[in-house]
């Protein structure tokens, strides 16, 4: 968590994938296909009371949120939704915060709670690759 804080102090951006070192940076996958796990995140989205659905694009498989951080920052966070084969997707995530200063790791906790909330949703659906 200090490592992550002191990243954040000169970044302000995180991004998930396959090549992430960190395991809760890594891509999530999902037994489920894209429209159905489409819908269920959109759906989970709009119960999260600290994020906003800006526009969502699903032939391209793309969700764009904004969150604002308790120091009153505005943090715009895209998910990307894509299929593997008909009955298998995955999530990828890229949460950055407006302005110049580093984000102190929010963008961090911002993807990690954000794949915990829709693992717990769709966690009997997860897989590996």
């Amino acid at each position: 968590m200090l490592k992550r804080m002191l990243v954040g102090l000169i970044r302000s951006h995180e991004v998930t994938g396959d090549k992430a070192r960190d395991p809760a940076l890594k891509t999530r996958y999902y037994k489920l296909p894209k429209d159905k796990l489409w819908e269920e995140v959109i759906s989970l989205l709009k119960k999260l009371p600290k994020y906003t659905l800006l526009h969502e694009v699903k032939n391209v498989g793309e969700i764009v949120v904004t969150k604002r951080t308790i120091t009153g920052r505005t943090q715009d966070i895209t998910l990307t939704l894509f299929s593997i084969n008909p009955v298998k997707s995955a999530i990828d995530i890229y949460s950055a915060s407006r302005g110049s200063l580093g984000d102190l790791g929010a963008n961090y906790r911002t993807i990690t709670e954000l794949f915990g909330v829709i693992d717990q949703k769709l966690g009997s659906h997860k897989t590996d690759k």
